[in-house]
């Protein structure tokens, strides 16, 4: 380099520089000659042995330090050594005692110059730079509690957090759970509002103005759940879909507002609503409440006798037929023949006199003439329950086609062969290419009623949708074989009855 061909400000910035790394490397060979010694001694009765001042030696070519090193004893500074450091890098143009690393068990810090070690400081790389104050000198006394910069908490501070953060998480978790609580049972709104979505409703029996809370949760679907709930003084069934479930929604809506709906064995329809909004709407149908479920959970748990099998059987039919039928002049307008499409005991309701009435019309067509029945898919309903045909995708788009179907899906058939959650290729071979129906036992021909019931059974079950039953002569047949039965004795009654209700059904099956 040359110097000689420097301008007179870079000179004056080179002499700086060279000035400043000399003096550097001068200071770490000769300005720690001395440092506070200090030895912690517990035995001692003043609990340490302190010597003023330490005089530091070593190799010429080698730099030396002070250090110190410390305790935190329940947010008290307690001096363990202090005295000198031979060459250390990590000490080097250190003028001040710094322990910088994170929460150590015990402090260290070294440092250049004379005594620097006399103050020492703890500030982790971690935290923001701040001006440091001592933790401790060497006139202090060894256990002084410091107020500089230090990450441990006093005991107070301890003790409240302790004692604050269980019972903030124990309030936090309370709250969470009423707001869930609320959420799904009293958050609703309590006033029953007609929607306007989808479209314009038609009138419905619908209760303004009147308070309903949902109560508790009854049975769970593949459509969402039903609750039983409370309106003024009565109790009613609150069937909640999930917004991606609304075409099946508004379909059984549409159903329950056919003219002439109301009938016995069907289940009464209160009225329709849309609760929350955007992400989080619920829609909702409220219908009759009856406390003995659905014919599949009553059956699970209850014998029945040989009258109340004819009752639950006749007034079955009768709704069915009364679902079939077109009744062009009825008092309320056009009531048009109705497929329900997945008929099956779970969606039979039990009334407190064991008179059945028919649910669920999610998956159901109407019939009017001159009109389509709509968009429809062939292959709805539950597996296990589909006729022949539907399994074999050959439906004729009929009405009576669809009618046919209803009338097959009419007992719990086929565990053994296809388990309990069985596929649509399961069914398919075991119905349409085998051409099994469930078997019906032999002791139950030695009853007069049941015969005529096992006879009526697989009529329904005819692979020609053309030579089933239809539900009018099912209802015509369980009146004939009640009258003929009616001189049976009642020991015999149960005994039968016993073999064909005593049996322990599989989970509800979700519907295709």
């Amino acid at each position: 380099m040359d110097i000689e061909k420097m301008g007179p400000a870079t000179k004056l910035a080179f002499g700086v520089f060279l000035i400043s790394c000399s003096s550097g490397a001068i200071l770490g060979r000769s300005e720690t000659q001395e440092c506070v010694l200090y030895n912690y001694n517990p035995n001692l009765e003043n609990r340490g042995n302190r010597s003023s001042i330490e005089s530091c030696s070593g190799d010429k070519d080698k730099r030396l330090h002070c250090f110190a090193t410390w305790r935190n004893v329940s947010g008290s500074v307690e001096i363990v050594k202090q005295g000198c450091w031979l060459d250390d890098v990590n000490c080097y143009d250190s003028t001040e005692c710094v322990e910088k690393k994170e929460d150590p068990d015990v402090f260290f810090c070294c440092c250049e110059g004379n005594m620097c070690n006399e103050k020492f400081f703890y500030n982790p790389d971690s935290q923001p730079v701040q001006s440091k104050a001592p933790f401790i000198d060497s006139n202090s006394k060894v256990f002084k509690a410091t107020s500089n910069p230090f990450t441990q908490k006093p005991p107070l501070f301890s003790t409240l957090m302790y004692s604050i953060v269980p019972i903030m998480g124990i309030a936090a978790i309370v709250l969470l759970s009423f707001w869930m609580y609320r959420h799904h049972k009293l958050a609703y709104p309590p006033v029953l509002v007609p929607t306007q979505d989808p479209g314009p409703m038609p009138p419905s029996p619908t209760l303004i103005q009147k308070p309903l809370q949902l109560l508790e949760i009854k049975a769970r679907g593949r459509f969402g759940c039903v609750w039983k709930a409370q309106l003024l003084n009565d109790y009613v069934a609150v069937k909640i879909f999930p917004i991606q479930d609304k075409l099946s929604w508004q379909n059984e809506y549409d159903i329950y507002n056919v003219p002439g709906m109301r009938h016995e064995n069907v289940l009464q329809f209160i009225g329709a609503e849309k609760r929350g909004s955007n992400l989080d709407i619920e829609l909702w149908l409220i219908t009759a409440y009856h406390e003995k479920g659905s014919l599949t959970d009553y059956l699970k748990a209850n014998v029945v006798t040989w009258n109340e099998l004819c009752h639950i059987a006749q007034t079955m039919a009768r709704g069915l037929a009364y679902l079939h039928s077109d009744f062009p002049g009825h008092r309320d307008g056009h009531k048009p023949a109705i497929a329900h499409r997945d008929f099956k005991s779970k969606n039979v309701l039990l009334k407190t006199n064991l008179t059945a009435c028919i649910a669920d019309f999610g998956l159901a067509l109407r019939f009017e003439a001159g009109k389509s029945a709509g968009d429809t898919h062939g292959q709805v309903g539950t597996r296990r329950y589909m006729a022949p045909e539907v399994l074999e995708g050959a439906i004729n788009f009929q009405r009576d086609a669809f009618l046919r179907i209803d009338m097959y899906a009419y007992m719990l058939p086929f565990e053994e062969e296809v388990g309990q959650h069985p596929t649509l290729e399961d069914m398919q071979d075991v119905v349409v290419h085998k051409k099994l129906r469930p078997t019906l036992r032999e002791c139950w021909q030695k009853h007069t009623g049941l015969a005529v019931l096992c006879e009526t059974i697989e009529e329904c079950w005819d692979h020609e949708a053309e030579a089933r039953l239809s539900a009018g002569c099912v209802e015509e047949r369980v009146v004939q074989m009640q009258r003929q039965t009616s001189i049976t004795a009642p020991e015999e009654i149960v005994t039968v009855v016993t073999m064909v209700t005593n049996v322990d059904y599989p989970p509800k099956e979700s519907s295709l």
